[in-house]
């Protein structure tokens, strides 16, 4: 997502209708009300049980609305969707493909905006319509959140009455959570796996008091610097964890990161590959998806941005 989003940060974001918001207290933000979708088949994942994996096989779209720098899901939902269930079947060998709709719900800025945090959030009514569109094509809707200098569990937690949901997952960009005096874009963010933690035990926490089905957990990584002390990641009930290797490049580049941070997993987590439709078909033809299932340890969710 790094070239990508450079572009954004250099132009300031160009969903201009996301708003800034304030930061998170401990008590809830009023937020004018946005109509939910009709709910997915009751206590189910979109095509049927309550467990992610070895049924399902993951493949999905990135995208925020209006950026189509940052992927596919920036218009045109419906095509899409049908676009990206053709994907995901070339890619199922022998599982059921499940795509997923990542959208962008929180974007990392280049400017501090009105409470300094860097980062700029989609309306509620936004995020509605996928989920609207992620039901009709019984699809997975994952809230991917880059905080900026905002701390990541209040971001987490303030898209509570999306995550509740049984169909709606959460992927999280490290390499977007700075400093306190660091400005995104200009250094790379970070993580650790207690921070990984703690957003896992949050997630598991909403699936045993709303009776949910596995809540898919995904966390970007491009380096081994993003994320420190990995292993302080643990298993909770519910959450199926799963890293994406994001290394952009021609694919031996690709594959070099990917054994390099593929190891670091720590127990339970489960492999993801990302490719960049135009980043890294600069450096040759895209990876094609036998070449993708062809890597070790199979990736159980392949994603395009």
């Amino acid at each position: 997502m790094l070239a990508g989003l450079m572009l954004l940060l250099a132009a300031g974001c160009s969903d201009g209708k996301a708003d800034a918001g304030s930061t998170p207290s401990l008590k809830p933000v009023p937020r004018p009300a946005a109509s939910m979708p009709a709910p997915a088949a009751d206590g189910q994942l979109p095509r049927g049980g309550r467990q992610l994996f070895p049924k399902y096989q993951l493949v999905g779209y990135v995208g925020l609305p209006g950026s189509p720098a940052l992927g596919p899901l920036d218009k045109d939902l419906d095509a899409k969707a049908d676009k990206l269930e053709a994907l995901a079947k070339s890619y199922a060998l022998g599982r059921t493909p499940l795509p997923v709709l990542e959208l962008i719900v929180v974007v990392a800025n280049g400017s501090p905006g009105k409470d300094g945090k860097y980062r700029n959030r989609l309306s509620d009514e936004k995020i509605a319509n996928y989920l609207k569109v992620a039901r009709e094509h019984k699809m997975l809707l994952l809230l991917d959140i880059q905080p900026g200098r905002a701390k990541i569990l209040d971001e987490v937690k303030r898209q509570e009455r999306w995550l509740k949901e049984p169909d709606v997952g959460l992927a999280f960009d490290p390499e977007w959570a700075v400093g306190p005096s660091q400005v995104p874009g200009r250094v790379f963010g970070h993580t650790s796996g207690a921070e990984l933690d703690g957003i896992a035990k949050y997630l598991s926490g909403l699936v045993e008091q709303f009776g949910l089905p596995e809540k898919a957990f995904v966390f970007h990584q491009l380096s081994a610097r993003i994320v420190s002390n990995e292993k302080a990641l643990k298993q909770h009930p519910g959450v199926v964890a799963i890293k994406s290797v994001d290394g952009i490049g021609s694919r031996s580049a690709k594959e070099s990161t990917w054994r390099k941070l593929t190891p670091t997993r720590a127990t339970g987590v489960h492999a993801g590959f990302k490719l960049f439709y135009q980043e890294d078909a600069r450096h040759g033809p895209l990876m094609t998806p036998a070449q993708v299932m062809a890597l070790k340890p199979r990736p159980e969710f392949v994603v395009y941005e």
